[in-house]
């Protein structure tokens, strides 16, 4: 069968370093650290005091006031940015088919902090236990996905995938492989997490997953660097609206750029360390550049998933060069978590955003604070350490690895009729 082809149309974001998609852009340009000591909690007894949290966010200046006491952070922030990417993409709700417009969401953990505070408050009170009517449908993973299908009435696919820090990105492939197969015209995809409390902390902090650098946060997110110490958690939301060509043509809309393929692979190894060769991630970019049709050349940009820990950055340099050899030294590479954090399940989503506009604007974001270049990384890559390039940006590639092994990788090009 004759496979369609599939746009992006609208983006919304919702980050530690903006509010919107061009607060995010301009602050990922100039090299902005969104790490700051936590404010939701009292984290002095934790071993990490700081995270990249949500900045000036009331949920009450974008919904009504009922709604948001009935959806976890991570369901409003999904709201929010979704809101921005509808907004962005001039949809007319109301002429469109409702039947083949979707939503497919992702995200690693879903309403965490609902389940914390509701389990805290039942083991600490006495007598008859009482628990919110809203609990469970605040915190099940995929209720942001049915919120934003209920408010635009999109009667289409409908689901959530959970992968953990692949989530989102996994969102997208299925997004696109049910469009590009003919099932749906639009889905709104991407992803939202919101694990910045008491649990989302310390069950990293026992994993030692997360950085200790309390005395100078900002910096703490230092991918490919010797000093890494463990990534920075992150929340937020990213949305895409992905659509069919010949549909958004029809309609006259804006086009950002154009999905060209995706792979998947998993490391089948360790539940949360990288094959040390960076096998899954090997095969994970191979496969995406297989689905897409295209060489190793055709990227000019990774954006990797980089989360500053000190396995991870160098399985995924090893993995680069090995796929893509010679050519490797003529990409531009960057961490953006280096700026955001990592925000888990939404990274995808996100990333996905940064590297479209990447194309767009024609500007690769930095890998910011690398002081001490890693010995055991390449130095000859060019990482875009400190900096933003300006680059001519015809294709890029994006890359999110999850515990358990999960590896999801995206190919999007600038758009061309």
């Amino acid at each position: 069968m004759q496979l369609k082809r599939v746009v992006v149309t609208g983006l919304g974001a919702l980050t530690p370093i903006g509010n919107n998609v061009s607060e995010y852009w301009e602050n990922l340009t100039n090299g902005v650290s969104g790490a700051a000591p936590i404010t939701r909690f009292d984290a002095s007894k934790f071993k990490t005091q700081f995270a990249c949290e949500v900045k000036d966010f009331n949920p009450n200046d974008h919904m009504d006031r009922k709604d948001a006491r009935k959806q976890d952070p991570y369901t409003q922030y999904a709201m929010v940015a979704t809101a921005e990417a509808i907004e962005d993409s001039k949809i007319d709700l109301d002429a469109i088919d409702p039947d083949r417009a979707g939503v497919i969401w992702g995200s690693g953990i879903g309403g965490i902090k609902t389940f914390y505070d509701e389990v805290s408050a039942f083991a600490t009170s006495e007598g008859t236990p009482r628990f919110n009517p809203f609990f469970i449908p605040k915190m099940i993973a995929d209720i942001a996905a049915g919120m934003i299908s209920i408010k635009y009435d999109l009667r289409g696919p409908n689901f959530t995938t959970v992968s953990a820090c692949a989530s989102s990105s996994n969102a997208l492939l299925d997004s696109f492989n049910y469009i590009r197969l003919g099932k749906a015209d639009i889905i709104v995809t991407g992803g939202s997490e919101a694990s910045v409390n008491q649990a989302g902390v310390g069950g990293f902090n026992a994993l030692k997953a997360l950085s200790t650098r309390n005395d100078d946060p900002s910096t703490a997110s230092r991918p490919f660097d010797k000093d890494r110490d463990g990534f920075v958690l992150g929340e937020g939301a990213g949305t895409l609206i992905l659509e069919e060509y010949e549909h958004a043509i029809e309609r006259g809309a804006k086009i950002y750029a154009e999905v060209m393929g995706g792979g998947l692979s998993a490391d089948a190894h360790h539940i949360t360390a990288p094959h040390p060769e960076g096998r899954g991630a090997i095969r994970v970019m191979l496969n995406a550049l297989e689905d897409a049709d295209m060489k190793p050349e055709d990227i000019d940009y990774i954006n990797v998933h980089g989360t500053s820990t000190p396995l991870g950055d160098v399985a995924e340099s090893k993995a680069i060069k090995t796929v893509f050899g010679e050519h490797a030294y003529n990409l531009n590479i960057s961490s953006t978590k280096s700026m955001t954090g990592h925000l888990l399940g939404a990274a995808g989503a996100v990333e996905a955003i940064a590297s479209i506009l990447a194309i767009q604007k024609g500007i690769i974001p930095p890998t910011i604070n690398n002081k001490n270049f890693d010995e055991e990384i390449d130095a000859k890559l060019n990482f875009t350490l400190n900096k933003a390039q300006k680059r001519e940006v015809k294709a890029i590639m994006s890359n999110t690895f999850g515990f358990g092994g999960h590896n999801a990788c995206i190919i999007l090009k600038a758009y061309e009729a």
